[in-house]
């Protein structure tokens, strides 16, 4: 390695720095890795992995409820939110292991502590004030919760890292925000039992998303009982008399007074304190760290990764770019991720499921486009006495007949997505769907039985 004391150094153990890491050294390069928090980054320790096992609490009300129909008497039913809390911690540490013991087994030498790039070529683990030597620097620091609101009592709000810690759970929350973070949790607190609201500049949760879901998710939680408040802001946030509620006021003129407000206004990317100006790695206004399609910085000895990019914010694609930095760089094969077709999920209730364009983003593209929808009460309802209902959506260019978008709203909406994303990744047809076989009763059979567009 000559002057150099590492191959590949890589600041950050979340997702896509440790499979970075991982396939690099399994190439046979010397890797060395630091992570000032928890290896598995915001993901795994306090993001889409606990976020879920909360979701999967919240449901359990509704399971209660349906189970009547079908025969079932359930006795009364309590909620302990300090037992959940324990054993989600319980299962964050077993996952966090994991990524630890998985880096080392590959060959990775993991430090824990804060790291900061010097030159080109050179990190300084603050911990142990060594100065490494590394061909190659590779930064996958993610992002952190935004903070900016600047109105008085700011500073009273929790975001999405100190939720998972909370004591006891609130009995009245206010969401601040309309995003994933912020449509997910209002979803688990409301599930929960807590009377919740949310609050949002916009006229509809989940912006990007297709309209019909945007909608239909309103009316859900509208009718689960969470208030919406649409078009408004919050001015200020005071302590309530008793010292433990707060009294927040909004930009209409109204108050509103809650145990918690929790802020869910976006992230920012994690660049702080990293030497990155005075190497003159380009960013972009927010911080984002601008990056090609190598993932390869304007300083060529520098890479990024992940959502310090703000390319898509999106646990599997910080692995994919991860993944295709190592193998371009150690493997030989170089590849590039493609960010134009991502499956997601948003583990609101209902859930929702998307892949592809939107319909307003497929008649910008390619104007003329065919429109097949469907909403239904799933076949569980018909005994349970849910009114909640599934929405399924196809967009298709008339000219070529590929299905250019597939929306989902209503239970697995997110496993069905998955699947869903390989046939449009595929490019596949309407008439592709169209020949499917349907897998009867299911909800999914809908995707495939949908014959005359309504737009």
């Amino acid at each position: 390695m000559g002057s150099f004391d590492v191959d590949l150094f890589v600041i950050g153990g979340g997702s896509g720095g440790v499979r970075a890491a991982r396939i690099a050294a399994g190439y046979g390069a010397k890797v060395m890795l630091a992570e000032e928090f928890r290896y598995g980054g915001t993901c795994v320790i306090r993001g889409c992995v606990p976020k879920k096992l909360l979701v999967y609490a919240s449901r359990f009300p509704d399971a209660f409820a349906d189970s009547a129909g079908f025969g079932w008497t359930v006795g009364e039913a309590s909620f302990d939110w300090p037992t959940l809390i324990r054993n989600k911690d319980a299962e964050i540490n077993r996952l966090e292991a994991i990524y630890a013991n998985t880096l080392e087994a590959a060959g990775v030498t993991i430090i824990k502590s804060r790291a900061e790039i010097e030159d080109a070529h050179t990190v300084h683990v603050l911990a142990t004030g060594a100065r490494v030597r590394a061909r190659t620097i590779l930064i996958a620091t993610g992002g952190t919760p935004s903070l900016e609101a600047t109105f008085p009592g700011a500073e009273l709000m929790m975001t999405s890292n100190e939720v998972f810690y909370l004591p006891a759970m609130p009995k009245r929350v206010l969401v601040a925000g309309a995003g994933y973070i912020a449509v997910e949790f209002a979803g688990i607190f409301a599930g929960l039992g807590a009377e919740t609201a949310m609050i949002y500049r916009g006229d509809a949760l989940l912006r990007g998303f297709d309209d019909d879901l945007r909608y239909a998710l309103g009316a859900a939680y509208t009718a689960r009982g969470i208030k919406l408040l649409p078009l408004r802001t919050i001015t200020s946030i005071a302590r309530g008399a008793n010292d433990q509620e707060l009294v927040v006021s909004l930009s209409d003129g109204t108050q509103i007074t809650v145990d918690a407000v929790m802020s869910a206004l976006g992230r920012r990317p994690n660049v702080s304190g990293l030497g990155l100006k005075a190497l003159g790695v380009a960013q972009r206004a927010n911080g984002a760290i601008i990056v090609n399609a190598d993932s390869c910085t304007n300083v060529p000895s520098i890479y990024a990764v992940g959502d310090v990019t703000d390319r898509v914010n999106l646990t599997p694609i910080a692995i994919r770019e991860g993944h295709a930095f190592a193998d371009t760089l150690f493997g030989g094969k170089s590849w590039q991720v493609d960010h134009s077709i991502i499956p997601t999920a948003v583990f609101s209730t209902p859930e929702i499921g998307t892949v592809g364009l939107s319909e307003t983003q497929a008649r910008a593209q390619y104007g003329d486009v065919l429109i097949f929808r469907t909403s239904f009460r799933a076949m569980k309802a018909t005994l349970s006495g849910s009114n909640e209902r599934v929405l399924m959506k196809i967009v298709v260019d008339k000219a070529t007949d590929k299905v250019l978008g597939v929306h989902i709203m209503g239970d697995v909406a997110g496993e069905m997505i998955q699947l869903a994303g390989i046939a449009v990744t595929m490019g596949a047809t309407k008439a592709d769907f169209d020949r499917t076989i349907a897998v009867h009763p299911s909800a999914a059979e809908e995707l495939v039985t949908m014959r005359k567009p309504v737009a």
